[in-house]
């Protein structure tokens, strides 16, 4: 008899692409759970200091006459996020030419609850730190963690409609591509033109293989790594290259379905000429057969479905992981920890990913289906709706990556807004997962 986790079970008989998209957004935040409590137990030890030098110890690379010298920390957040924001990028792409946000009229809800979901948040945090030191931290309760969200929806499992989970979803993907666009364009101190010019040639360079149809994927890594490099020596953060990249790898297959199916059939048929012998070893002419199959497999897929079922993965089981372990662990004095949270930075923050949510994403939902601007998503409720709110309250990983850019060089300030992060998605996830456990119970 198999065992599955409760998440496990759900997805067992995965079909959909959206589907895949959702068991690992689950499983990213399943294992972000676990590797958050590892970063707080390591910092609050006498590990401690170990686990501090650790990611601060520096690693050298030399290409040629160039030589780049950074901690681990620094690698992580500037090297390996850039391909978590390469996933986000062919989220959105995807969101936006076939999911939830291809439909107008689907999509204007989680639109319009996505911009007040991050107006609001940004205003409290604002009006709190307010020609403070802290006062540059306002994108830091922006952010809406989508695997941490996610999980608590499909925790809830069939008390949830479909509907509910896919409004979410595409709310989180403009969450997602706002705070990519706030990263961009207000947490940048210098700009190096020259660089930046060179990255811009390097994305038409990229854009060119995708209208000349190149679907190798070899051609459009290497491009994208030197843009990479130059997004990074610009001054403009470098994981944006990875957001940028994204939107030109091809989204378009080589072959129709219908041509697939006829080519799949003829394919089969020869396969199933020969005979099968006795040790039930495949014939050599099978092989090949199989070989040109999976060719004809790629071609009626896209490189950007292909990309993004390959690298869910890796960024779940690796990076994600890597990041909250090198970012979660922050020293906890119990006996000042009221006192720390009452800090405007972090009542700011506190305030705006609890509040803030609540006010952008349900209120604004409210609104729009008074006004007849938008339709609940089926078989859901206002209820539902609000307790989808303090889920968006969850700001994990994008505004702790946000606080890094925010208060850079002011660890004082990094720790508060650290506090309020953990305390508000604690709270926020605690909250919307047993208010919409009890009103999807009773409705």
């Amino acid at each position: 008899m198999k065992l599955y986790a409760p998440w496990e079970k759900a997805f067992n008989k995965i079909a959909t692409p959206f589907e895949h998209f959702i068991h690992a957004q689950t499983t990213t935040g399943m294992i972000l759970m676990f590797m958050t409590a590892l970063a707080l137990i390591l910092a609050n030890t006498p590990l401690a200091e170990t686990y501090t030098h650790f990611f601060h110890t520096k690693v050298d690379i030399s290409v040629g006459a160039w030589q780049f010298s950074h901690t681990i920390h620094h690698w992580i957040n500037d090297g390996l996020m850039a391909i978590f924001f390469f996933i986000i990028g062919l989220e959105i792409k995807r969101e936006i030419l076939a999911g939830e946000l291809s439909n107008v009229k689907v999509a204007i809800l989680p639109i319009l609850a996505a911009i007040g979901g991050m107006a609001f948040p940004a205003l409290i945090y604002s009006s709190i730190n307010s020609s403070t030191v802290g006062a540059s931290g306002w994108g830091i309760p922006m952010a809406t963690d989508i695997a941490f969200a996610i999980s608590a929806l499909v925790l809830l499992g069939k008390r949830i409609p479909t509907a509910l989970v896919t409004f979410l979803v595409a709310l989180a993907i403009v969450d997602d591509l706002g705070a990519v666009l706030v990263i961009a364009i207000f947490y940048t101190d210098q700009i190096v033109f020259l660089p930046l010019a060179l990255a811009g040639i390097s994305f038409l360079v990229l854009i060119s293989f995708n209208r000349f149809g190149i679907h190798m994927i070899l051609p459009y890594f290497i491009v994208g790594l030197l843009m990479w490099f130059f997004m990074l020596e610009s001054g403009v953060h470098a994981t944006i290259a990875g957001v940028i990249a994204a939107m030109a790898i091809p989204s378009k297959p080589k072959q129709t379905p219908l041509d697939f199916t006829a080519d799949a059939r003829k394919l089969l048929n020869q396969y199933d000429k020969y005979p099968v012998s006795t040790d039930h070893r495949m014939h050599e002419e099978q092989k090949a057969i199989l070989i040109n199959m999976q060719d004809r497999i790629d071609a009626v897929g896209t490189p950007a479905a292909r990309l993004e079922r390959n690298l869910h993965l890796p960024v779940a089981l690796i990076i994600i992981p890597l990041f909250a372990l090198a970012n979660a662990g922050i020293t906890v004095d119990f006996s000042s920890i009221g006192s720390t949270i009452m800090e405007n930075v972090s009542l700011g923050i506190v305030s705006g990913l609890i509040l803030g949510k609540v006010l952008g994403i349900f209120g604004v939902s409210w609104l729009a289906i008074k006004l007849k601007l938008a339709k609940l998503p089926q078989g859901s409720t206002m209820s539902q709706i609000f307790g989808v709110a303090f889920l968006g309250g969850i700001g994990f990983t994008m505004s702790i990556f946000v606080a890094d850019l925010a208060f850079l060089g002011n660890d004082e300030l990094i720790f508060q807004a650290k506090v309020g992060i953990l305390s508000a998605s604690l709270f926020a996830g605690l909250f919307g997962y047993f208010w919409l456990r009890f009103v999807s119970k009773t409705n």
